[in-house]
């Protein structure tokens, strides 16, 4: 019947080209001296480059990124104040007069909640880290149950915590991948405070003496090349780490390094990674999440097209290169029938890189569209019928 011919739904594609037009002028290969390195977009979760990033490491002082995300976890939820003051116990202090990296609290000393987490993250104060950890769970072996509740909750299955501070355990270990999550969620989940990671250096007015002013152990945050953070680490055993964060020109690139032999090589071939990530790679933003980016033409509605969205942010990172084209088709089959509800599924964004395709999201509808009453559905099928698909 022609009435079932004017229901039959056409198969439409909408096509958005981006096309990149820029010259290659440096080489895609690059070798870092570390025996463990994983580098990674931070828009597009793109991994550049990786080398042995699922080896077990011991993450020595980037245990601190843990230890803070735990309090910013309680602060942001109310459950903890900045200015909440924890009193300072006899083994938080002994790790001030015992050489390692030190805040150089007093026992007895009762300490804000934010000068212990820039003792922590500036400072890499592991006095300060225990202070924090008492006064949260009341003991560290507690918060260090908490810390690694929390990095399975956020998908680090390799890791796992035995103190606040990363002080060599064998019990304490993760590998590169699970600190790169970390890192993700610490930038994404706590803008606000995570800039206290980008500070370079934090001055303690001390109990019985001067006060200290301690720089950032961070050697990228002095290299002017747009680091914010986040945090070194060195054992005996795996030598020197870092988890770094570099933002520029929109983009941020995360990098994380275990078992260079110096800290000079740490500095160096850590500022020499993020670079080439800059140099050798773009990302483009296909679609903004929950903003209309397209129309679709809709069959027997008050309206004759809906907007369509996705529900997230969706970037992509490609190798610079002559002509490297991107292409992203919202694909749908319509028009598509009223009622249309907001919300509802209406098509596919199908992304493809020389045409192959390398991904693909749902897309849903922006508004609500009602059918047009009976009497206007009879005039637009005989307007079908006369004239066809105008």
């Amino acid at each position: 019947m022609k009435t079932l011919k004017l229901l039959k739904m056409i198969k439409k594609t909408i096509i958005f080209l981006f096309t990149l037009f820029i010259f290659n002028q440096s080489s895609y290969s690059i070798e870092i001296k570390a025996p463990s390195v994983i580098l990674q977009d931070y828009l597009s979760k793109e991994i550049l480059y990786e080398k042995d990033a699922d080896r077990e490491i011991y993450p020595a002082s980037m245990t601190k990124i843990m230890t803070s995300i735990i309090a910013f976890e309680m602060l942001k939820n109310g459950d903890l104040n900045l200015d909440d003051k924890f009193l300072v116990s006899e083994k938080a202090w002994k790790l001030s007069t015992a050489g390692y990296s030190s805040m150089f609290i007093m026992v007895g000393d009762e300490v804000s909640v934010e000068d212990l987490l820039r003792g922590i993250i500036v400072a890499s104060g592991n006095d300060a880290c225990i202070a924090l950890a008492e006064g949260i769970a009341g003991s560290e072996e507690e918060f260090a149950i908490l810390m690694t509740s929390k990095a399975k909750e956020m998908g680090m299955n390799n890791t796992n915590f035995s103190n606040s501070s990363g002080i060599n355990d064998p019990d304490n270990y993760s590998t590169l991948k699970d600190i790169l999550i970390m890192s993700n969620y610490l930038i994404k989940n706590f803008p606000n405070y995570y800039t206290y990671f980008s500070e370079t250096e934090f001055t303690w007015d001390r109990t019985g003496g001067d006060p200290i002013t301690q720089g950032n152990r961070n050697p990228l945050l002095y290299k002017n090349i747009g680091a914010d953070g986040i945090k070194t680490g060195y054992l005996a055993v795996e030598k020197y780490s870092l988890a770094s964060s570099v933002e520029r020109g929109g983009r941020r690139l995360i990098a994380v390094a275990s078992g260079f032999k110096t800290k000079n090589d740490r500095s160096k071939e850590s500022m020499k990674l993020h670079m080439w990530g800059f140099t050798n790679f773009d990302t483009l933003q296909i679609s903004k999440q929950g903003e209309d980016f397209t129309e679709f033409d809709v069959w027997l509605g008050k309206k004759n097209t809906v907007n369509g969205y996705v529900k997230n942010d969706i970037y992509k990172t490609f190798k610079k290169a002559r002509k490297k084209d991107i292409k992203a088709i919202a694909s749908y089959n319509g028009p598509i029938p009223a009622p249309i509800k907001k919300g509802q599924e209406i098509g596919l964004l199908k992304i493809f890189f020389k045409n192959e395709l390398i991904d693909e999201h749902k897309i849903y509808a922006s508004e609500d569209i009602k059918k047009v009453n009976l009497f206007s559905r009879l005039i637009k099928s005989i307007n079908y019928l006369i004239w066809g698909d105008v």
